[in-house]
């Protein structure tokens, strides 16, 4: 295994401060319902939800899995252990829902498009 230097201790502790302060994170996710959403809080204040069904391996969950959304570490990820489905907060709010294939096939081949502009 490689010796990892004060140097790169360093760069490394300051990437990760900096990411901490500029990237999306979750402060609290919930499923609501009522209106058949997940509802994430974000650190910043706002406040992002998605109709829960549109995501990749929560299409046809039960209620009761869905409303077992866990937040992953320091809120750059949301965890369904029962459907062993993960996404980043940062891919949901860029409207990433599934793996490119899944977009594809569920969106049509252009999605792709939108996403990038």
């Amino acid at each position: 295994m490689a010796e990892l230097s004060d140097a790169d201790y360093d760069s490394a502790s300051r990437k990760g401060e900096i990411e901490l302060r500029t990237k999306p994170r979750a402060r609290t996710a919930r499923y609501d319902r009522a209106s058949g959403r997940i509802v994430i809080d974000l650190v910043s204040g706002a406040t992002f939800a998605f109709p829960a069904r549109l995501a990749q391996g929560l299409e046809s969950a039960t209620d009761e899995q869905i409303g077992e959304v866990e937040i992953l570490g320091a809120g750059f990820g949301l965890h369904w252990e029962a459907l062993d489905a993960d996404f980043t907060v940062e891919g949901l709010l860029a409207g990433r829902f599934g793996t490119a294939r899944y977009m594809a096939e569920r969106f049509g081949p252009e999605w792709n498009l939108a996403a990038a502009e």
